[in-house]
Order: structure tokens, then C-alpha cells, then sequence
């Protein structure tokens, strides 16, 4: 028996019973809630899951998905690939006063390099000390192999001057 890997996104407005609905059809076709990440964004309910379901019961789960849609969410399914590159884990925290181009600047620098976002969680807040808005951003990478780490770090503390943020990268084998 064969198993396959869907990945789903999701959205929808938000309110109780989303997951409840996802979950039951992801249930009734013998597939496993994998992992996610769903949130509640300006009003809607947004997310990302993985699900291992049995080949033959594939198609089945993508039709039951597909009927959460007149419940308002939308929700698209792709085949995974479960294969993992040879990376290096890094870890990126960005955090300064917000304002625009902040992600632009930092992903192109981390693009340039050639290096993979493999997760990415940000935030805006009040900060307390000035009543501005504070921009925090954790940053999780996947550096290939032989990739310059050094020049990363200088390239992101150059454009944070500029950006008046603070960065933070921490490699696994760092001291």
C-alpha cells in the first residue's frame, strides 16, 4: 500500500468549525493531519497542512476538500514531495521599527545567496517605548552546502543600518 503526501492551503473567513470541518474530512478518507500552520489574518482564516493519505483514498479526500468550499474556505490541494536537501539550518530574527520594504530588503539579500526560506513568522506590535509600530520577524533557513555563511551575516548587517533593525543569525554549529 502506497501512501502519497498532499499539501494544503487554505482560506476562508473566519469562525468556528474550520477545523473541525478539515479535520472530519481529512478523518473519514484515512488520511493523518501531518503538521500546519493556520491563523487568524485581518478577519480570515488562512493555513498550511500536510496530510499523508492512502493513494487509493486520495482522490476521495480531494473531493470532500473540495466540498468545504460552500462553507465559504477555500481550500487547494497539491501532491507533496516528501525528498529533503542537504541543507544547513539557520536561524534569522529580525527586529527594528516598522516600515515598508523591511522583507523586501532582508529576502533579497537571503534570494542573492541562493539560500531557501523554508519557514518565516512575522509581526507588527506597538512598541511600547516610542508608540510606533515594532516589525519582528523569525526566519528559518535552509543554507545549501558550502554557501558562505559569513558573507550572509555581513550582507544582512549592512542593509539593517540602512533599515535601522536588528539581525540576528544563528547556524547550527555556531558558538
Amino acid at each position: 500500500m502506497s501512501t502519497r503526501s498532499l499539501v494544503l492551503t487554505i482560506i476562508g473567513p473566519d469562525r468556528p468549525g474550520l477545523v473541525e470541518a478539515l479535520s472530519r474530512a481529512i478523518a473519514d478518507h484515512g488520511g493523518n493531519w501531518l503538521e500546519s500552520q493556520m491563523a487568524r489574518l485581518a478577519g480570515q482564516f488562512a493555513g498550511l497542512l500536510r496530510v499523508e493519505v492512502d493513494a487509493a483514498d486520495a482522490e476521495g479526500l480531494r473531493a470532500a476538500l473540495a466540498a468545504c468550499e460552500t462553507a465559504g474556505l477555500k481550500v487547494h490541494v497539491i501532491d507533496g514531495d516528501d525528498s529533503e536537501p542537504e541543507v544547513r539550518s539557520v536561524t534569522l530574527e529580525v527586529v527594528g521599527g516598522d516600515r515598508p520594504g523591511i522583507m523586501r530588503q532582508i529576502s533579497h539579500v537571503i534570494a542573492d545567496k541562493g539560500i531557501n526560506v523554508r519557514r518565516l513568522e512575522s509581526t507588527r506590535t506597538g512598541a511600547p517605548w516610542s508608540g510606533g509600530a515594532l516589525f519582528r520577524a523569525q526566519i528559518a533557513l535552509d543554507v545549501p552546502e558550502g554557501a558562505a555563511l559569513d558573507a550572509l551575516r555581513q550582507d544582512l548587517e549592512a542593509i539593517a543600518l540602512d533599515l535601522m533593525v536588528e539581525v540576528k543569525l544563528d547556524a547550527d554549529d555556531d558558538a
